[in-house]
C-alpha cells in the first residue's frame, strides 16, 4: 500500500463526503478508492469512516486522524512547492466555479489568455449563478459577486468590483414615463435577480442620500442575462451589472434610469480552502484574475 496516497485518498473522501464523488476527483473507480481507505484502517488498526447505506461519518479516530493527516499533506506538499519553485510551470487539473452571465461576458476571454500563458494546466469551469459549497462540490476556486461575504473558513480574495445600473428600454419608458425619483420606482414593474440578498429590496443613493425601497416584482430570474432580455422586451425596470448593462447602454437599446442615483457596488470574490499553504495553480489563477479584473 502506498501510504501517502492512501492518506490523500481518505482526505478527498471526508472533503467530498462521498467515495464516489472522491473517486471522480482523484480519476480512479470507486472501488480502488474504497479498497484504499479500507487498507488505511487496517494499517491502524482502527474504523475511520462509519458507512452505512445512506450515509458516512468519521469515527472519533477518524476525526482525530484527519486534522492531523490535512496537516501533514499540506506540509509535504509545501515542501514540495518550494523545492520545484521556479524549476516548473504551473500544472494539473483547475476545477473553477463561476456565474453564469459572468462567465460568459467577463470571464470568457480572461481564460483564453490564462490557459495561453499556462498551457500545462487543465481547467474544468462550472458556470452556475447559485452560491455552492467550495470544498463539498470539489472546486479550487470559487468566483462571487456580492456586495458582502457570510463568515466561513474560506479565503476571500476581492479582485475587482460590479457596478449595478438601473436601466429600461426606451419603449418601456416611453409608455409608462421616466422616473424621477427614487418613489417613483414604486408606480413601476420591478424586474429582479432572484438570487441577489434582497429581490425586490433597493437600497439607493442620490442627493438626498440614503432611500431603501420595497418594490413589487413582476419578475424574478437566476440569470442576469435573461434579465436584461426582458428589461429588452420593455417588461419593466431593473438593474443589470455594468458588464451586461454598458454595451447595451452605449447602443441606445437600454436607457439609464435616475443616473444621479446608485446602487451598492458588488465585488468580485476568489474564494478558496484555508489551508496554510496556497497551491501554486490557485495562486497564479487569482493573481491572473486581480491583474485583469482590478479596474472592475
Amino acid at each position: 500500500m502506498d501510504l501517502l496516497m492512501a492518506m490523500r485518498t481518505f482526505r478527498r473522501v471526508v472533503e467530498r463526503a462521498s467515495f464516489s464523488k472522491a473517486a471522480v476527483d482523484l480519476e480512479q473507480s470507486t472501488a480502488a478508492v474504497s479498497k484504499q481507505v479500507r487498507q488505511l484502517e487496517q494499517r491502524l488498526g482502527t474504523l475511520l469512516i462509519l458507512r452505512t447505506t445512506r450515509r458516512m461519518s468519521l469515527s472519533e479516530a477518524g476525526q482525530a486522524y484527519f486534522s492531523e493527516c490535512c496537516h501533514l499533506l499540506d506540509e509535504l506538499d509545501a515542501l514540495e512547492r518550494a523545492t520545484l519553485a521556479g524549476a516548473s510551470e504551473p500544472s494539473g487539473r483547475l476545477r473553477v466555479n463561476a456565474p453564469l452571465s459572468f462567465g460568459l461576458k467577463v470571464l470568457s476571454p480572461v481564460l483564453v489568455k490564462f490557459m495561453q500563458r499556462y498551457p500545462q494546466l487543465k481547467v474544468e469551469l462550472t458556470l452556475d449563478d447559485r452560491v455552492l459549497d467550495v470544498v463539498s462540490e470539489g472546486f479550487d476556486v470559487s468566483l462571487r459577486i456580492r456586495t458582502s461575504l457570510p463568515d466561513s473558513s474560506l479565503i476571500a480574495r476581492s479582485l475587482g468590483e460590479v457596478e449595478q445600473i438601473i436601466c429600461a428600454s426606451p419603449g418601456y419608458l416611453s409608455a409608462h414615463g421616466t422616473p424621477t425619483t427614487a418613489e417613483d420606482l414604486r408606480q413601476h414593474a420591478c424586474l429582479a435577480y432572484r438570487l441577489a440578498e434582497h429581490p425586490g429590496s433597493w437600497q439607493l443613493e442620490g442627493p438626498n442620500g440614503h432611500t431603501r425601497l420595497e418594490l413589487p416584482v413582476r419578475f424574478a430570474v437566476d440569470n442576469s442575462l435573461m434579465l436584461g432580455d426582458m428589461l429588452l422586451a420593455g417588461l419593466g425596470i431593473g438593474a443589470l451589472p455594468s458588464f451586461i448593462a454598458l454595451p447595451l447602454l452605449e447602443s441606445g437599446q437600454l436607457q439609464r434610469v435616475l443616473p444621479e442615483h446608485s446602487m451598492s457596488r458588488r465585488s468580485i470574490y476568489a474564494l478558496y480552502a484555508s489551508n496554510r499553504h496556497l497551491s501554486q495553480k490557485i495562486r497564479v489563477f487569482v493573481d491572473f484574475l486581480a491583474e485583469r479584473l482590478s479596474d472592475g
